[in-house]
């Protein structure tokens, strides 16, 4: 347990607000644009879920408990982006985080699930792997990686609202009844 917590909280973290309003830490972004370019959707499949990253944990005071299942899930809020500072370094889910992936850390979301997430003010769509733990500050409900931050439109901005949706494998988001 102590192994995941130290994982979620330094992998998981990378929501930490910017220096200056708006933008990002200057080591952090902007990536190679040629990868950005080629980063796709991800492609939601069957996988099981991981055994240690949907335990109950607790993160900066706050104790979480992860959905152990694929099924109806909507939330809105505040999203935000990690890049080169979190690169190559481990995620939740024990996999090395890319930059250039479309993947996300939420919370409570299983891992490894997906997600349709959706930059509200301009409609712009995207598909991630859920494969790591945060954001673990108030307000924000999903990291997303820099290339998905990239095509939802974000980047400079630093966060943005949003609807994420759990989809299950077939790409279909789960509604709410």
């Amino acid at each position: 347990m102590a192994l995941l917590l130290a994982i979620v909280t330094a992998a998981g973290c990378g929501s930490a607000p910017a220096k200056r309003p708006g933008g990002y830490y200057k080591d952090d972004g902007p990536g190679d644009s040629a990868k950005l370019a080629a980063a796709g959707d991800a492609v939601p499949r069957h996988e099981p879920l991981h055994r240690w990253a949907n335990r109950p944990y607790e993160a900066l005071g706050k104790r979480y408990v992860p959905l152990t299942r694929i099924g109806p899930f909507q939330q809105r809020g505040s999203a935000s982006w990690y890049g080169k500072r979190f690169h190559g370094k481990p995620t939740s889910s024990g996999e090395p985080y890319d930059m250039y992936a479309m993947s996300a850390a939420h919370p409570i979301l299983p891992i490894p699930s997906y997600a349709r997430v959706t930059n509200l003010a301009n409609g712009r769509t995207v598909l991630v792997r859920v494969n790591d733990r945060g954001p673990f500050h108030d307000g924000r409900v999903i990291d997303l990686s820099y290339a998905a931050a990239h095509k939802l439109g974000y980047v400079a901005a630093g966060s943005a609202r949003v609807l994420v949706e759990q989809v299950v494998p077939g790409g279909v988001p789960l509604a709410l009844h």
